[in-house]
């Protein structure tokens, strides 16, 4: 049986990157009728914030992808949790010193540091001498009693090649001669990474690796580690990396800063900043980072859309199609079909994406999903429910100007109390300020007093008539308008707008904006 693994450290919210390599791993055993693991790589005390799992299960969870064996699953494996793994690890220390696969080393930094510099003054690859390995009981009693304290290094070959058949990048090879004596147990017991990934990789079944490019550089040990145990080896495959957008770096959720240098990086971060500032957030948390997967379900993406969007970087079925099913996801993916490129990531793709999964939405599911937005926000009460579908309204109206759920809150003038709307005072400058723009509104308002029905289609009818008989321009009252009932200078179409507001709070609305200006 396939199985494949995902196995994020709990330092902090859900990459874009390791999301996209935890689907394909997902997609791969779900196409093969396998089983999908998570697993906790937390062998790195000082990183690891036990707070940061929950966010990155649950994090699993919105996207739909779920695993077999793991954390709040369990499993036949159990623990799942490399820092609960500890006397597995020290086992295998044993087994490797035993065979002579690894040493205790007692060289301190300086000296390996010394090491270092004469090789780089020599100008050839640095190799560590072993000069401080404990090779038998005498000597490691000596070194001992100088107070020096052991750690475990692999015994690494030094001539020959490795050669791999790697399912993305084809044959790799790897000399030897280049691979360091890699430490695999501290000093104070503890089993770093690379032992423990493998010795997991064994007990847990797993048949294919599938993983970041950054770890091809690790495999040689890995293969080193699992070859003395005895283990077969699984099948790798290194994916490329998911790149910044239009550049060939790393995508790194430390660089915000830099990104939103880039038009369309600024303007995904800066809907997110608009969302959280509307339900009353003083400060912008860590989560609204459009690195981090947390950001998308906070602002309200379809999991989906995200998930359609994080299978094509770095994989693709033809050159045309691009939405698919969660089910045909797993009936055509494939890792022949995976790039070795890295990937750009392009948040005005991204963006196309939700759009699209947004129109493909009922306007009883678009309902469904702004209404917690309204409820945090304290504009609608959950007890409303769909009370005369004017909110239903709104979003059809709205159209594509709603394309994630946060964007609800830009309508604000729709919810808000006469007496609390905020008018935009450079609108206000532009608009009523105008000369004969109070005159103007005035006038028209008291034509709308008398209009019946207050739908759509009536107010542009009469709006087209007083346009006409006052000989102006219908843009220039349609811009005045607009300003005293929204306060805005931008939203939905005019007409629409008013219907969805009713004649008395139109009414009243202009009253104010006519104090106001």
């Amino acid at each position: 049986m396939v199985r494949t693994r995902f196995a994020p450290s709990p330092t902090g919210y859900l990459h874009l990157g390791g999301v996209r390599t935890a689907l394909f791993n997902w997609l791969f055993a779900r196409q093969h009728g396998g089983q999908f693991l998570l697993r906790i790589d937390d062998t790195d005390a000082q990183r690891n914030v036990q707070e940061a799992l929950a966010p990155i299960l649950h994090g699993f969870r919105w996207l739909g992808i779920d695993w077999d064996e793991g954390p709040d699953v369990g499993g036949p494996h159990a623990p799942y949790f490399q820092s609960q793994r500890g006397p597995r690890y020290a086992a295998a220390v044993r087994t490797l010193l035993d065979r002579g696969a690894a040493y205790y080393d007692y060289a301190r930094p300086e000296e390996m540091q010394a090491e270092r510099e004469a090789a780089e003054r020599e100008k050839r690859p640095f190799v560590y001498s072993r000069s401080w390995a404990g090779d038998t009981p005498e000597t490691r009693a000596a070194l001992e009693a100088e107070g020096r304290q052991p750690v475990v290094r692999l015994k690494m070959p030094r001539a020959g090649t490795l050669t791999l058949n790697d399912m993305v990048r084809g044959e790799v090879c790897f000399e030897w001669a280049r691979e360091q004596d890699h430490v695999v147990q501290r000093a104070d017991g503890s089993c770093l990474y690379h032992l423990a990934t493998v010795i997991d990789d064994h007990d847990f079944g797993i048949t294919h690796v599938i993983r970041a490019e950054e770890h091809l550089s690790n495999t040689p040990r890995q293969v080193f580690i699992a070859e003395q145990l005895g283990y077969q080896l699984p099948a790798y495959a290194h994916l490329p990396y998911v790149a910044e957008p239009g550049s060939r770096n790393k995508l790194s959720k430390r660089k915000l800063d830099k990104y939103l240098q880039h038009r369309d990086f600024a303007r995904l971060a800066q809907l997110g900043r608009e969302i959280a500032d509307r339900l009353g957030r003083q400060t912008i948390p860590e989560t609204f980072n459009p690195v981090v997967v947390d950001f998308y379900e906070q602002i309200g993406f379809l999991p989906e859309a995200l998930v359609n969007y994080l299978l094509l970087l770095g994989w693709s079925l033809d050159d045309k199609t691009e939405d698919f099913s969660r089910a045909e996801m797993i009936r055509h993916f494939s890792l022949e079909r995976v790039n070795k490129a890295p990937a750009s990531f392009d948040p005005q793709k991204l963006l196309a994406f939700q759009a699209r999964a947004m129109q493909r939405l009922t306007l009883a599911e678009k309902r469904a999903l702004v209404q917690p937005y309204l409820e945090r926000a304290g504009w609608v009460d959950a007890r409303q429910g769909s009370r005369d579908g004017w909110i239903e309204q709104l979003l059809q109206a709205a159209g594509d100007r709603i394309t994630v759920a946060g964007d609800i809150l830009r309508f604000e003038e729709f919810f808000l109390g006469d007496n609390r709307l905020v008018y935009d005072e450079q609108a206000l400058e532009k608009r009523l300020r105008k000369p004969g723009a109070v005159e103007l509104l005035r006038a028209f308002r008291g034509q709308l007093a008398d209009v019946e029905p207050f739908d759509a289609e009536t107010t542009e009818k009469t709006l087209r008539s007083f346009v006409q008989a006052q000989d102006i321009k219908i843009g220039d009252m349609i811009h005045v308008l607009r300003v005293a009932v929204t306060g805005k200078a931008e939203g939905l179409g005019l007409f629409d707008g008013l219907a969805l507001l009713g004649k008395p709070r139109v009414l009243a609305r202009i009253d104010r904006a006519l104090e106001i200006a």
